[in-house]
């Protein structure tokens, strides 16, 4: 209870449940005392976690849970056994978690690699027809509102439910984030056509009169006029999605898809970060992979451009056996 106090302090409430929950699920597994636990146990638990590895998915030919859930489980564990060492009075004094596995390459020179290897995989994106489709079969404003600020400003889900009133700088046609991962602030530029649904959204259907600031609140009772949860707005896009005939649309689909059109039409990768609000241009280098027109045409210039060179070598070339 102490560590998700502590938790509590520096995180989002996601965060909160998502951390209590891999605890459960850990330490319901290894059936142990936190001061009992050892390494074999890790191990028991990815093996447990990982599941019948005579069955594997499709789509990344692993069995059981998704590499990256496991290694954010893992993660989890190591942190609250870092709580508890750091506290000294718990009756743990080493990290039971390993950083990872120690291999020798060639030369004799070690290096540690993961217990989990999480594939970096591409994000999904919806293509024009899907998005159009999409925004056609939402049926309130307040709902075109907001997937017009993942889809048109990059938000995440998380940053479109912490707007405020005052967030919104209509003057500049901006957004003030001010609930970001980890807790940064940034202002991102929208276009108008947010503002517009965001205009209607307050003019004709947010209820008057409540005690919340957030701009997007439950419209319908009980929850009327109370700030919307995660779960209001996963099942509106679940909703759309369906009579829209998309087959996969997510809150964050919406934003990936955001952030690779403007890398398509030539915005700059540090703007792009500067955008997604990355504390890392590592986190945006994806956006490289996503763009295949925009890589194609990199491609083409730089191919021009060489093939231009040699013809130009060619041509000096045959002057001087003149």
């Amino acid at each position: 209870d102490s560590y998700l106090a502590f938790v509590a302090g520096r995180a989002r409430p996601n965060t909160l449940h998502a951390v209590a929950h891999d605890l459960k699920t850990f330490f319901t597994v290894v059936a142990k005392a936190p001061a009992e636990v050892t390494a074999a146990d890790v191990f028991e638990f990815l093996a447990d976690q990982r599941g019948d590895r005579t069955v594997v998915r499709m789509s990344d030919r692993e069995s059981g849970l998704s590499a990256r859930t496991i290694a954010r489980r893992l993660s989890t564990v190591s942190g609250f056994y870092a709580y508890l060492v750091a506290r000294g009075d718990c009756g743990v004094e080493v990290n039971p978690v390993p950083r990872g596995l120690s291999t020798r390459r060639r030369g004799g020179r070690t290096r540690t690699v993961p217990l989990v290897r999480v594939p970096r995989t591409l994000p999904k994106i919806l293509a024009p027809a899907e998005a159009a489709a999409l925004l056609e079969a939402l049926r309130t404003r307040r709902d075109r509102a907001m997937v017009l600020a993942m889809l048109l400003g990059g938000l995440r889900r998380c940053e479109v439910l912490g707007l405020r009133l005052g967030d919104i700088r209509v003057a500049d046609r901006s957004l003030f984030i001010a609930e970001g991962k980890g807790g940064h602030q940034r202002v991102v530029p929208i276009s108008n056509e947010f503002f517009t649904a965001v205009g209607d959204y307050l003019r004709d259907e947010r209820p008057h009169g409540i005690d919340t600031d957030r701009v997007f609140v439950a419209l319908k009772r009980p929850r009327r006029g109370e700030p919307l949860s995660a779960y209001g707005i996963d099942e509106v896009l679940a909703a759309a999605r369906t009579r829209a005939g998309v087959e996969r649309c997510t809150c964050h689909m919406l934003r990936h898809t955001c952030l690779t059109r403007l890398r398509e039409a030539g915005m700059a990768l540090e703007a792009v970060q500067a955008q997604a609000g990355h504390r890392s241009i590592e986190s945006t280098r994806i956006y490289l992979h996503l763009t295949n027109a925009w890589l194609a045409d990199e491609y083409r210039r730089a191919a021009d451009q060489i093939e231009a060179s040699h013809r130009a070598e060619l041509l000096a070339m045959q002057e001087l056996t003149r």
